[in-house]
């Protein structure tokens, strides 16, 4: 009798508390993403949206199988999710690492695993249980990321080992979805120089590949602008460790524009400058010196500069050696995305068409059902990966803003439960849910317009598909229920 009550109670506690704005925001977006699937898969047979034979009728029964599911979910107590966190993990990285052995081969990837007419993806489940799994570590008794390196390899080990075995599924898009979690580690107390560092090692990437064809100095323009880069980062980051006196960044700066003042002096002058040996030269004198000014000075801080030049070059000379292990359709991927390779009837041919049928839809759009790239099925996978393009040609930019604004406000929306939460296993879960968010809405429009490579990244809601729809289900109500019970844990 007593066990019943409890759980009449733990019941009406989840749906009293339950913030309706964030629910609110996830029925619109599930029905909008419905109407926009049956919108791109529209043909002239005037079929019914809510027909079994339709993709919008399929998802539409996902659609009821994720409500009955996030119900399911709202009736477990809070405290359940925190419990078996660990065991839930362990249990889909096995999942994880049987997959590929027992996965029927789908367009070279062996990331699905069918029953019966159903197909689910594992990899989109262990979104949720990554989230849990690293919550779970931050709310340890006494766990600060800070305190001591353990705990940095046993955050990245969480993180990592996802990424790892959705690689061997042949799944690059979604192992790639795991690396926003090092949003929340930033959040927790990770340096903003890692961040800054990875940033910095994508733009090294872009410039290295992207110039590597054209020639100054006797080396490719883009491993010269990168070194030019290198020196101005070390010269801000002596400045940055040392300001109190300005004359190791001083120093630094006046040896790094001498030499390359004196390389393109002598290139003018007609003399034959191996300019990448002198370059790199310019770079190890001065990181010797900023070594050397560390130690003198006592000032460890100062190694990070001196880190960050080494580890750069060595990084850039790298770029070329991983592009070239790249598979041959990763690689055309890039060089299209960079705007040196114009494939617009194979590789580029997706991303083409969507622009073309975006930019088509203007202000307002063409019209519900009216688009013509849409119904002529111009763009391959619309209904899936390109579902944006869609909306962009019949809403126009109108509708684009609106989806724009809803993630917007759902992702805040997520943030401030986050804020609010009083555990450090709230708040980490919160901001896992909200990385996910943030990674798949700006990479999933970056492909549509051109600016990402085309990596196989669902839209949240909106694209078809039952796994990635009860994926991101399950994240948004496991964080609604955590916040549904906070005010007994103040309480407590």
């Amino acid at each position: 009798m007593l066990l019943r009550s409890r759980k009449r109670n733990d019941a009406s506690e989840a749906f009293r508390n339950l913030d309706w704005p964030t629910v609110i925001i996830y029925l619109i977006m599930v029905i909008a993403g419905m109407i926009s699937i049956y919108a791109a898969c529209y043909n002239f047979d005037n079929a019914s949206m809510l027909s079994a034979d339709e993709f919008s009728g399929k998802q539409l029964r996902w659609i009821g199988l994720s409500l009955v599911l996030g119900f399911i979910l709202l009736l477990v107590n809070a405290r359940m999710y925190e419990t078996y966190a660990y065991p839930i993990y362990v249990a889909v990285v096995i999942l994880l690492a049987i997959t590929p052995l027992i996965a029927h081969d789908i367009k070279g990837s062996r990331s699905w695993l069918s029953f019966g007419p159903m197909s689910l993806q594992p990899a989109e489940f262990a979104k949720f249980a990554t989230a849990l799994a690293l919550a779970k570590l931050f709310s340890t008794y006494q766990f600060a990321l800070n305190a001591k390196f353990s705990n940095y390899a046993r955050a990245l080990l969480i993180i990592l080992l996802p990424i790892v075995l959705i690689l061997a599924q042949n799944e690059t898009g979604s192992a790639l979805t795991f690396l926003s979690l090092f949003f929340v580690l930033y959040r927790e107390g990770m340096s903003g120089l890692i961040l800054f560092a990875a940033l910095f090692a994508v733009v090294i990437f872009v410039v290295t590949i992207k110039f590597t064809d054209m020639m100054l100095l006797g080396m490719p323009t883009g491993e010269f602008a990168v070194m030019m880069m290198i020196m101005i980062v070390m010269t801000v980051m002596c400045f940055t460790y040392n300001s109190r006196r300005l004359d190791i960044a001083r120093n630094v700066f006046l040896w790094f524009a001498g030499c390359t003042g004196l390389l393109f002096a002598l290139a003018a002058s007609g003399i034959d400058i191996p300019g990448l040996p002198a370059t790199i030269g310019t770079i190890i004198v001065a990181t010797a010196y900023i070594g050397i000014e560390a130690i003198r000075r006592h000032q460890r801080s100062l190694f990070a500069a001196m880190g960050t030049g080494l580890a750069a070059v060595v990084f850039m000379f790298s770029v070329n050696f991983a592009f070239d292990h790249l598979k041959p359709h990763q690689q055309m991927r890039v060089n299209v995305v960079l705007g040196i390779v114009e494939d617009l009837q194979a590789a580029g041919y997706n991303v083409n068409q969507s622009k073309i049928a975006i930019g088509s839809g203007g202000f307002f759009g063409k019209g519900f059902l009216n688009g013509t790239q849409t119904k002529l099925k111009y763009v391959p996978e619309q209904h899936t990966d390109f579902i944006f393009c869609t909306i962009g040609e019949e809403e126009g930019f109108i509708g684009s803003l609106t989806v724009t604004l809803l993630f917007l406000a759902l992702i805040l929306r997520i943030i401030k439960i986050g804020e609010r939460q009083p555990t450090s296993f709230g708040r980490v879960y919160a901001y896992c849910v909200a990385s996910y968010f943030i990674f798949h809405f700006c990479i999933n429009i970056g492909m549509v317009i051109g600016l990402c490579p085309v990596i196989g990244i669902p839209l949240p809601f909106f694209s078809y598909g039952g796994s990635s729809l009860w994926g991101f289900t399950i994240l948004l109500f496991i964080l609604l229920r955590i916040d549904a019970s906070r005010r007994n844990i103040l309480a407590y």
